[in-house]
């Protein structure tokens, strides 16, 4: 008789995480003011941006925006099931583990930067500002908040991460606008 779970048995033992997932965040996390702090914040990230888009470059931004949230949630959904990191406190209960962050904070963070600095010069030092910024301060806050927990995971990791996620999407972006202008001119 071998030890090794059967798929029925892990699809149990999901359900059963579901379900004290569903509770906990019932429990625990609703309307508390981390959660509070979670949308609002999110809601605010998204109203200042609608405020500061340049809306002449709109769909180019938001192409920027949507490319660094897809990156940000499977690097997210990859921590949270390696158990690099973990969330006590969600707005949902449902994947993205931290959907406020993942959809909100970062994806517009990044907009901006791309909007606001176009050279590569002031881009890099911006984003290295603000992966500073994230890493090692609003990281901690967020752990001080109970938002946020490190398991095996240090805030100097996270520091390059969200400098590369910034830079391949500048590269990616300034690559596929010069075959979209290669392509129109043929």
């Amino acid at each position: 008789m071998s030890n090794q779970p059967t798929w029925e048995e892990i699809v149990n033992l999901r359900e059963i995480l579901k379900e004290t997932n569903v509770q906990y965040w019932l429990n625990e996390n609703l309307f508390t003011f981390p959660w509070w702090f979670l949308l609002i914040t999110m809601i605010l990230f998204w109203v200042i941006w609608w405020i500061i888009v340049d809306k002449s470059k709109l769909m180019e931004i938001l192409l920027y925006g949507i490319m660094a949230t897809v990156i940000v949630i499977l690097l997210d959904v990859i921590g949270v099931s390696l158990m690099l990191w973990g969330y006590p406190n969600m707005l949902t209960p449902l994947i993205p583990p931290i959907f406020a962050i993942d959809v909100g904070h970062l994806p517009v963070l990044y907009m901006a930067l791309y909007q606001y600095f176009p050279s590569w010069k002031s881009f890099l030092a911006a984003m290295i500002i603000a992966a500073f910024v994230f890493a090692f301060i609003f990281e901690p806050f967020t752990v001080w908040l109970g938002i946020y927990e490190l398991n095996n995971w240090k805030y100097i990791y996270s520091f390059p991460i969200y400098i590369l996620i910034g830079v391949f999407l500048k590269w990616l972006l300034i690559k596929v606008k010069c075959l979209e202008s290669y392509s129109s001119s043929q």
